[in-house]
């Protein structure tokens, strides 16, 4: 996890949240986001696997070993998931 402070950062800015938010959502400190973030500590394994599952990555993201986020597609129709699917493609190509 030797970048993990950086992928958390990331994915906490791009969905737009302060680390004071984002404390609050996964009940640690403010202060503990921004250990994780400036790489001083590293969560406990229960805190990692909260951070995973509120921004929908696996824990191999945070590991390295996949570079890959995911979508959640719960509560969308068959179709909605195959217009997505087409668009990542699309995407993809170019």
């Amino acid at each position: 996890m030797v970048d993990f402070g950086e992928k958390l950062r990331k994915l906490r800015t791009d969905k737009g949240l302060s680390q004071e938010k984002l404390a609050n959502r996964l009940v640690v400190t403010k202060s503990m986001i921004s250990a994780y973030e400036n790489s001083v500590r590293l969560p406990s394994y229960d805190v990692l696997i909260k951070i995973a599952l509120f921004f929908n990555v696996s824990m191999d993201y945070f590991f390295g070993f996949n570079k890959h986020q995911f979508l959640d597609t719960t509560n969308l129709s068959e179709e909605q998931i195959e217009i997505i699917s087409r668009l990542i493609d699309q995407f993809k190509q170019k």
